[in-house]
């Protein structure tokens, strides 16, 4: 412990997160006690008010209960970590940008009542609005393991803010989710393989943006796979946290493999990969979010977009996982 401060810490998180599940176990366990007590007293002196304040905390309990089920079955090598999130807008000018920038915005929004912390790794403005792209850091416990079937095509369906005529318009942006990788996994990528660009950041921070080339690309060529850093103001600083971002991107490409292979053997595959749409937003002519592969629907679509996303995120672990592709994860251990 005190000759490995790295290890110590790491040590040190386990046992909080073992921590506050035993409490909160524990402390569900009494809240039913104290709840089935209440009813008893209540029908012992024919008080309905006991009673009926009892049966609605026994109905938050059940909800409670249903989302530590599903939180039980984050238990893939990386759902633990802290995770990567980017967005990138469609085909469609402005109207992509402005959708990519209301999602950017939606998983800030989720990610802050879950009360995980959030940085702006890199961002790419729209020419009039809204963003090209955008990469989130996402830290704390199970972030990647609640965010991981966020990654697809997400669809919007709206009166365009940007048409004079006020026509419907139809928008399309993507949304990638990849972990954290850290050192208990090792991952080689031969610096040969790559290339690496500078270019000066855009957005706000001050006189030392777009002065200095201190934003860093690097293309790993044998994929293809692009990661981008803006975040410091050092080049140095930035360049290290790509390469660490570009660990994550291959890692997770591995997980997708062994997902997909799964997937292929199990009878139920539903195809929820890369590149295929995901959920429908609809703001016009009526109001509904809808997932495509869950069936899950909001008739709030204004809640989810400011981040009430569990249902959906709960509905598809569940199916992902009756779909057998944990079985994937699992063979990575």
């Amino acid at each position: 412990m005190w000759n490995d401060a790295a290890e110590a810490q790491k040590l040190m998180r386990e046992r909080q997160s073992l921590d506050e599940g035993i409490n909160s176990v524990r402390a569900f366990e009494q809240q039913l006690k104290d709840s089935i007590e209440l009813i008893e007293l209540g029908e012992e002196e024919g008080d309905a008010d006991i009673i009926r304040d009892a049966e609605e905390t026994l109905k938050g309990l059940r909800t409670e209960a249903a989302r530590r089920q599903v939180e039980a079955m984050l238990s893939g090598e990386a759902d633990s970590n802290d995770t990567y999130l980017e967005v990138h807008s469609g085909a469609g000018g402005t109207e992509s940008q402005d959708w990519a920038n209301m999602l950017l915005r939606m998983y800030t929004r989720w990610a802050e009542r879950q009360g995980y912390k959030v940085e702006l790794m890199e961002i790419h403005d729209g020419e009039e609005a809204g963003i090209k792209s955008a990469t989130l850091l996402v830290k704390g416990h199970n972030a990647y393991g609640w965010m991981k079937t966020e990654s697809g095509v997400h669809r919007l369906v709206r009166i365009s803010p940007y048409d004079s005529n006020a026509r419907r318009h139809t928008s399309f942006s993507s949304v990638w989710v990849y972990p954290v990788v850290d050192d208990s996994i090792q991952i080689d990528i031969n610096e040969s393989d790559c290339r690496i660009d500078t270019y000066r950041s855009s957005g706000a921070g001050g006189q030392h943006v777009n002065t200095t080339d201190s934003a860093v690309r690097i293309t790993h060529m044998p994929s293809g796979i692009v990661v981008q850093c803006q975040q410091e103001r050092s080049q140095h600083k930035n360049k290290a946290k790509a390469w660490d971002m570009l660990r994550a991107r291959l890692y997770e490409s591995e997980l997708k493999k062994r997902e997909e292979a799964a997937n292929a053997e199990a009878a139920s595959k539903t195809e929820i990969g890369w590149g295929h749409q995901i959920r429908s937003y609809v703001l016009q002519p009526y109001q509904l979010v809808k997932d495509l592969r869950t069936g899950v629907e909001s008739t709030a679509p204004s809640d989810v977009l400011d981040g009430a996303l569990n249902d959906f995120m709960e509905a598809a672990l569940a199916h992902r996982v009756n779909g057998g592709a944990d079985a994937a994860v699992d063979d990575l251990n």
